[in-house]
């Protein structure tokens, strides 16, 4: 049977385990849209947790699609995470350097589960406060040797274009959008040419730094459960969530896990292929919209 890990670990409980060798494998999984000219890669050279090796979003994922960060295949994600020296039995535990203390983290967190790999956890609180709080940080990159690793992907989680397509009739799944409320609402730009603002019809925003504390923290279930249950999202139902390129979608999903609902589905396209594909009827804006 494989590692079941916790979906969320502390800044002190993470100094204490990359104490012991082979109990975690730390890896910085920053990534940053375009328009920031930030280099996650560059950053991470300079300064990261130490022992930890760097996971490239750009190299792990489906490069032969037209959209941004698409889920690779079984045997891409296998060999890219294998080339990190994770086994089935490892226990993985990702950060990013936003400014957030979570932004692409939980991506990567989900993109194991949804690999079939549950022991992956995310630093709360992200690499902001782990330079905060003191603790160790280094240049130095030891890769370790490879290993055979084997991703099976839970179909079930991925969401295509068609699909919510055809929920809009169904409503078989609820729509979740993590972007900010102006872009949902069509009154802010998205951060990518050639994509107007709006929403998927029927769907409903809760953005996703809305379930972070101000330091950066998620909040206490209590107060997750809350926003949900305020927003009109049933967790005792399906769910599925999207993003502009479904990166932050998955912060949602981290926390309906921590609600106690571990199999949020994501649309992988998220709000980037369904603009580009969407009749405009299907694109739900208070500013421009989609037109012909």
């Amino acid at each position: 049977m494989s590692l079941q890990a916790r979906a969320l670990v502390s800044s002190r409980w993470l100094s204490e385990a990359v104490k012991v060798p082979g109990r975690v494998r730390v890896l910085d999984t920053s990534w940053f849209l375009p328009k920031l000219r930030r280099s996650a890669k560059s950053e991470f050279q300079k300064r990261h947790i130490s022992g930890a090796l760097f996971f490239d979003m750009e190299q792990c994922c489906d490069r032969t699609s037209p959209l941004d960060l698409m889920l690779p295949s079984d045997r891409l994600f296998s060999d890219y995470v294998g080339s990190l020296g994770i086994e089935r039995n490892t226990h993985v535990v990702v950060y990013d350097a936003s400014g957030f203390g979570a932004f692409s983290a939980p991506r990567v967190w989900w993109m194991f589960r949804a690999f079939g790999h549950c022991g992956v956890s995310m630093l709360d609180g992200g690499f902001s406060n782990w330079e905060l709080e003191g603790r160790q940080v280094s240049d130095r990159c030891d890769r370790p040797a490879p290993t055979e690793f084997r991703a099976s992907l839970k179909r079930s989680w991925v969401k295509t274009y068609e699909d919510v397509l055809d929920n809009l009739d169904t409503k078989a799944f609820q729509v979740v959008d993590a972007r900010p409320a102006r872009r949902f609402r069509g009154l802010d730009p998205e951060p990518r040419d050639n994509t107007e603002p709006g929403h998927i019809p029927g769907s409903i925003n809760v953005p996703f730094h809305s379930f972070l504390s101000p330091s950066g923290h998620f909040l206490p279930r209590e107060q997750l459960q809350a926003l949900f249950v305020r927003a009109g999202v049933d967790l005792e139902r399906p769910v599925c969530v999207l993003c502009g390129s479904a990166v932050t979608a998955c912060t949602v999903a981290l926390a309906a896990h921590e609600c106690g609902h571990p199999g949020v589905s994501v649309y992988d396209g998220g709000w980037s292929e369904w603009y580009t594909r969407a009749v405009p009827e299907h694109v739900i804006s208070e500013g421009r919209g989609k037109h012909l």
